[in-house]
């Protein structure tokens, strides 16, 4: 299928979404919050309830926005390349509606065989009309490079080369995909295992956005004397997949007085990094 680069520049949506209680809690679940019991029971229970943050960054990649938004690409090779949640201000209700508006601000071309990155920018609105929290996102499907279009900008950040000022370990559930996909992200890699075995997985791989919340959950609770309203900011680059079952090492390094970076590595294997270039900030 041939790349629509028309589609470049065009706004879709509003993409709509009920939520209650139970959503935010099934997305910390989804997230490894409350994994024993008690550990972010906040996320969880309704008494007192907290939004986890990266609830912000699953919107834009709703199974009906990525299907939606289909600039002729081969969804079997789509994976979540990074993300970049601002938030803008709380989640005051444990009920409503949100609404979100994304943008499709660039197709680039990586080559053949290493396929296109696809960034989206995502609004999203209770629905009172206040603004919640903005989401960069970058998916890159891996069987649509070679098309000779635009390049992407660079976007690193820094890690310090010194060890990290704190780091946490949590064990993946071997069922977390099976809880995070009741979220809207149903594609079938991250719960078939013919499926992901077919696009080169030896068993489904995690969300990204769920293993970004464990380490959203490590920040505030590490940094943040577990106020999870203080975050601003929260970008991560996922660079390898990730399976249940392994045990992961979220790596936080202080850098001024309102941020850190940080990344997520196998506590067994530290030269497998899930994700780099990281950063949360807050107020």
């Amino acid at each position: 299928m041939a790349i629509k680069t028309e589609m470049v520049g065009q706004t879709f949506g509003p993409f709509q979404r009920d939520y209650d209680w139970k959503s935010l809690s099934l997305f910390a679940l989804g997230s490894g919050a409350a994994f024993d019991g008690k550990t972010g029971l906040k996320y969880v229970y309704e008494k007192n309830m907290k939004m986890l943050p990266t609830f912000g960054a699953m919107p834009i990649v709703d199974a009906e926005v990525t299907k939606t938004i289909d600039w002729g690409y081969d969804y079997s090779g789509s994976l979540h390349w990074s993300f970049d949640v601002k938030f803008h201000n709380p989640m005051k209700k444990l009920e409503g509606k949100l609404s979100t508006k994304v943008l499709l601000k660039g197709l680039y071309d990586r080559g053949e065989g290493r396929g296109t990155l696809a960034q989206h920018i995502g609004e999203t609105y209770d629905d009172d009309g206040t603004l919640l929290f903005t989401c960069e996102s970058w998916d890159c499907c891996i069987f649509d490079g070679g098309w000779d279009g635009p390049k992407a900008p660079k976007d690193i950040v820094e890690i310090p080369e010194r060890k990290p000022d704190f780091e946490v370990t949590e064990k993946i559930a071997e069922n977390r995909a099976l809880i995070y996909r009741l979220s809207g992200d149903t594609h079938p890699q991250h719960v078939d295992w013919d499926y992901a075995q077919e696009v080169g997985y030896p068993k489904p791989n995690c969300h990204a956005v769920s293993t970004a919340g464990v380490a959203c959950r490590h920040i505030i609770d590490t940094i943040l004397d577990g106020d999870s309203d203080r975050l601003t900011r929260f970008k991560t680059r996922i660079t390898k997949p990730l399976f249940p079952g392994c045990t992961v090492k979220t790596q936080i390094w202080k850098w001024d007085d309102n941020s850190i970076r940080f990344r997520v590595i196998d506590a067994n294997d530290p030269d497998m990094i899930y994700f780099n270039f990281a950063l949360a900030e807050w107020k």
